[in-house]
């Protein structure tokens, strides 16, 4: 399966075994009514802006991974899910519509198989083709799309570029989910703020409205009703605690934050996620660990 990846080196506590059909057929007691995750990486930064190196996150969130404990002590739970990396996605470097169509066929194999998709970046632009792909599978006429960034990519077009890092929330849109949901918050063109006060389906919360009433943000996620779809863009934490992103912005949430957003949405009929703009070429930089462990949080919460 998954003929567009190759298989670096894993995420920490990945299942090992290599034939993912002989495993399932195997009808095993144990897999029975579990959530089964697959994680594909997407080494993609063909339209960065300002800092690139996001096709390094993949191999960098991995490497960081492996500093975690099976048991997670902060949540008390064990690691203890069914979850596969399945490896990188051969991307096309400069070439945003052939990865998306590679990406886009990626994540619907993997729906296919039941799988849910874990998938880390790379550049935000990527989140278009697994949405695309998540459209195709089931629709997204009743998914609230939760979307953590400092940024609101809603620009319609950005240097005549229609895809595009900084534009790929606009085209999100334009897949008609039900809502979309923004955090955290920061920094957005004055076009896009008339556009997101206008249309009914966008709420935003800036950080400062999370600093200031962290309740009823966190009172506004447990409220989602239906499916959820979560897209995380590290540069929503604030460059103390991720500095190597593709557009670091000051002011932003810290971990502790994004943990306890984790924890309300996890329990929800989460459909897939995405983590992405992490630009960190260096072992040990606190991006990577930071992003690898909000995935590993995620997977224990559905452990």
């Amino acid at each position: 399966m998954l003929f567009y990846t190759h298989n670096p080196s894993k995420f920490a506590f990945s299942r090992e075994k290599s034939d993912f059909e002989s495993y399932i057929s195997s009808n095993s007691d144990d897999i029975v009514d579990k959530k089964i995750f697959g994680l594909v990486g997407v080494p993609f930064d063909s339209t960065t802006t300002y800092k690139s190196g996001a096709r390094y996150g993949p191999s960098a969130i991995r490497e960081a991974s492996y500093s975690f404990e099976n048991y997670n002590l902060s949540l008390d739970k064990r690691f203890n899910t069914f979850f596969f990396d399945f490896g990188d996605l051969e991307a096309v470097p400069g070439n945003v519509l052939k990865t998306f169509e590679k990406l886009h066929e990626t994540v619907l194999e993997l729906l296919n198989n039941g799988i849910i998709p874990l998938i880390i970046g790379g550049e935000h632009s990527i989140s278009l083709g697994i949405l695309s792909a998540l459209k195709e599978y089931r629709g997204l006429d009743d998914v609230t799309i939760v979307h953590f960034d400092a940024h609101m990519d809603l620009i319609d077009s950005y240097m005549d570029e229609k895809y595009s890092h900084a534009t790929v929330m606009r085209r999100i849109f334009d897949l008609k989910p039900a809502k979309i949901i923004q955090l955290g918050v920061r920094s957005a063109s004055l076009e896009e703020k008339k556009f997101a006060d206008k249309e009914p389906s966008i709420d935003y919360y800036t950080a400062s409205n999370i600093k200031n009433n962290p309740d009823y943000i966190s009172s506004v996620l447990k409220e989602i009703n239906g499916p959820v779809y979560i897209s995380l863009d590290m540069d929503v934490m604030d460059p103390a605690h991720a500095p190597s992103v593709g557009n670091p912005t000051p002011c932003g949430l810290d971990a502790w934050e994004i943990q306890k957003f984790i924890e309300i949405l996890s329990p929800k009929n989460v459909l897939g996620m995405d983590l992405v703009e992490v630009a960190s070429v260096e072992i040990g930089d606190i991006t990577s660990i930071n992003g690898a462990k909000i995935i590993y949080d995620f997977l224990c919460l559905n452990g």
